[in-house]
């Protein structure tokens, strides 16, 4: 069958697709608390360019920083802002990293392009650069360079597990210094990702703008318009296709009840993760709960268990309590 070219997703498109992925309730909720004024906040530290225009990222710095930094990619259906396009609209909310702050996390909220401007192809690079500007940069921020942290939400989601399964040494002979720091990551947390579109809650059920993706195809750009493209695609953007036993540490949270992301994507996920010898990756399914269920983030539940895993795999204390 052939697909028509996605055509650009307008303002309201956005607010109500948000709203269906679960993520109206996560920013709007964040956005309403000040700014907590236990740490400081730069904003907008340009990281890279790309086509003339700047890619930037915030850095909030704990009162009582523990030398480990953790990295946030901004992005909700694969649109990402530095400040609030409308409600609901993926942006930097200081609010929402108030609790690693308090452990001591410096956190990195990465802003990356957008679709459909940009396609995921186009996106995934922008992440791989963040990191390693951030590793390049780690002593300035006050941050162990060789142990760095990446959490992240539904696309943001898979947008980690890409750097997880993909995350590299840079080029020896860059020009950019920049480009010659490791992309990888050393522990992940993050909540209902995708990971494999071309298994799309059922082996053979195609994800790469279609079902539940469809109001996303713009995300996909061409190559999801024809099957031959959207296999290649799928291959391509799919984080599952590129596991190995080097996967650092990686915890994943997923409501059984997901109606757009399946729990069937974290739970092949991980099966295959422990297929290929992944020293440490776990799952936890939430009984009823659908995409982006309410106050997933706000739960001391879930968020401590991020705390808890980075605290055991960057930091090397404790252990996985619940």
């Amino acid at each position: 069958m052939q697909f028509k070219p996605a055509q650009s997703i307008t303002r309201m498109a956005l607010l109500a697709l948000f709203a269906i992925l679960g993520l109206f309730g996560f920013s709007a909720r964040a956005g309403l608390a000040q700014a907590p004024p236990e740490f400081t906040r730069t904003e907008d530290v340009i990281y890279g360019r790309k086509f003339g225009m700047a890619l930037t990222l915030d850095v909030f710095r704990p009162a009582a920083p523990n030398g480990f930094g953790l990295v946030f990619p901004v992005d909700g259906a694969w649109v990402s802002n530095h400040d609030p396009a409308g409600p609901g609209m993926p942006a930097v909310y200081p609010d929402a990293y108030k609790a690693f702050l308090g452990r001591g996390y410096t956190v990195f909220a990465v802003v990356l392009s957008s679709q459909p401007m940009f396609t995921i192809p186009d996106i995934i690079p922008d992440l791989h650069r963040a990191v390693r500007f951030i590793r390049h940069n780690a002593a300035k921020y006050g941050v162990n360079p060789d142990r760095l942290g990446i959490m992240g939400i539904s696309s943001g989601a898979h947008l980690a597990l890409m750097i997880a399964t993909q995350g590299a040494k840079g080029e020896a002979n860059a020009k950019d210094p920049v480009d010659r720091e490791s992309s990888a990551v050393q522990a992940v947390a993050c909540f209902f990702p995708p990971t494999d579109f071309l298994n799309w809650g059922a082996p053979g059920v195609d994800g790469v703008g279609q079902g539940s993706m469809a109001p996303l195809q713009a995300a996909f750009g061409p190559r999801s318009y024809t099957e031959e493209g959207r296999q290649s695609l799928g291959k391509e953007i799919s984080p599952i296709y590129f596991l190995t036993s080097h996967l650092p540490p990686t915890l994943i949270i997923h409501g059984d009840a997901d109606q757009i992301v399946p729990v069937q994507q974290s739970e092949t996920f991980v099966k295959r993760a422990q297929e290929v010898g992944a020293p440490s990756v776990r799952l936890i399914v939430r009984k009823g709960k659908g995409h982006g269920w309410e106050g997933f983030w706000e739960s001391q539940e879930n968020v401590g268990l991020f705390m808890d895993w980075f605290d055991q795999h960057l930091r090397g204390i404790g252990s996985e309590k619940r």
